[in-house]
């Protein structure tokens, strides 16, 4: 019985991916994703929250300290999620794909999705405009699928868990910005 809705879910996945991967295929989306992409890499937020902390005031400065937190902890979590589950990506095992980025390692969980949902989700609570951040998000995690490097699955349980990330440091944003407070006022002041 288990097996069957394993073998279920994974073929429902892997429909869903052909749909979101082919019959979406447009130049619009193939001009515009791979750089959509983007925002879900810790490059990009690495330079985006160093930029809000350096230029943001005491708010923004604390946004990206929260960012970066919930972000190094994701990377750390998703990195050890992919060796332990070992999944393929859509491209090592699917025949008749539009790959339209480079891959490497493991699929699952998308640790862009990761990244654009912690990232994101902190700053729509902290700005007070989460489904506009979140909208911006799930954009991010479509663009992984639609490059052909992720399965919905992946995708989703990245975004779930970049989600949870973001409302676990939030839930400790006191003692952490107290922390860091502590930290500069120490070494910098």
């Amino acid at each position: 019985m288990l097996d069957q809705f394993a073998e279920y879910v994974t073929n429902l996945d892997i429909s869903f991916f052909y749909f979101l991967n082919i019959q979406l295929k447009n130049p619009l989306f193939d001009f515009l994703m791979p750089l959509i992409t983007q925002l879900g890499t810790q490059f990009f937020w690495l330079i985006f929250c160093g930029l809000l902390y350096i230029f943001g005031g005491e708010k923004a400065r604390n946004a990206a300290f929260l960012c970066l937190i919930a972000l190094i902890s994701g990377y750390f979590f998703t990195e050890l999620l992919k060796i332990l589950i070992a999944r393929p990506r859509p491209g090592e095992i699917l025949s008749d794909i539009s790959l339209l980025t480079d891959m490497s390692g493991y699929a699952f969980p998308s640790g862009h999705s990761i990244a654009a949902f912690s990232a994101f989700t902190i700053l729509g609570i902290k700005y007070e405009h989460i489904y506009l951040f979140l909208f911006f998000a799930g954009i991010v995690a479509f663009s992984r699928i639609y490059l052909g490097v992720h399965y919905p699955l992946d995708v989703l349980g990245g975004s779930l868990l970049g989600i949870i990330f973001a409302l676990i440091v939030l839930r400790m944003e006191g003692k952490i910005i107290r922390t860091k407070n502590k930290i500069i006022n120490k070494y910098i002041n």
